[in-house]
């Protein structure tokens, strides 16, 4: 469990609006806003180097100086640029180490199952999972034994077990997580001396198609030459 958080620096930023916001990303900053329940939003800035740090540093709580206090936040959304898929802003809110919160943890499968040792495929629907806990005790991940998971069997969220009492599933149990099925067939390429022959035969169907039809208009012309 995590008992210490990822010292993450930021800036106040008293200046707002869509110009600075674009001369902050050009300096590699990103501009962000720092919400609290029954407190107005502070406007921030975080590097954009420090910031890659932190959400790859596995936690999901971090610890910031706001106007020399010390708060506790998480990250509540990001917004990344629609061509180039970079961090462009970023959303904070603060979190009271005394009230529990809900926060999305990775969701880890360990161990090798029943299933994939027979030759069947595993495909991991789920990759988060939402709980409730304190700040204080957000895991790093949670994880899931597929050990005994046989082919054509899966998991969903209520087979997922957490021993610390204190953190609350709150993802829909329904929800699947893993599956083990067979492998897909492929099927035998055709080769083409095949589609030549194949076309052949269809040729002669088609020929002899036409030879009948040739038959029944000259009956038929004799036919009415008979009657004449």
């Amino acid at each position: 469990m995590t008992s210490s958080y990822y010292k993450l620096n930021v800036e106040n930023r008293p200046i707002t609006g869509k110009k600075t916001a674009k001369k902050l990303r050009n300096k590699g900053i990103i501009p962000g806003v720092l919400y609290f329940k029954g407190e107005e939003p502070i406007q921030i800035a975080v590097d954009k180097l420090v910031m890659y740090h932190a959400l790859h540093s596995g936690q999901r709580i971090y610890e910031i100086d706001v106007a020399g206090t010390t708060q506790y936040v998480m990250v509540k959304e990001m917004q990344y640029h629609p061509v180039t898929d970079a961090l462009i802003h970023i959303d904070f809110m603060r979190v009271r180490r005394s009230e529990k919160i809900n926060i999305s943890v990775p969701l880890m499968l360990i161990g090798e199952s029943l299933g994939v040792k027979e030759g069947g495929v595993l495909s991991q629907s789920l990759t988060q999972i939402e709980i409730e806990c304190l700040p204080t005790d957000v895991p790093e991940q949670i994880e899931l034994d597929v050990t005994d998971l046989e082919m054509n069997s899966s998991y969903s969220v209520a087979d997922v077990k957490i021993k610390d009492e204190e953190i609350t599933i709150i993802s829909e149990q329904e929800l699947n997580v893993v599956s083990i099925h067979p492998p897909v067939a492929e099927e035998e390429p055709i080769v083409e001396d095949e589609l030549e022959d194949e076309e052949e035969a269809e040729g002669e169907v088609e020929s002899e198609g036409a030879g009948e039809e040739s038959k029944e208009e000259n009956k038929s012309e004799d036919n009415q030459n008979q009657e004449s």
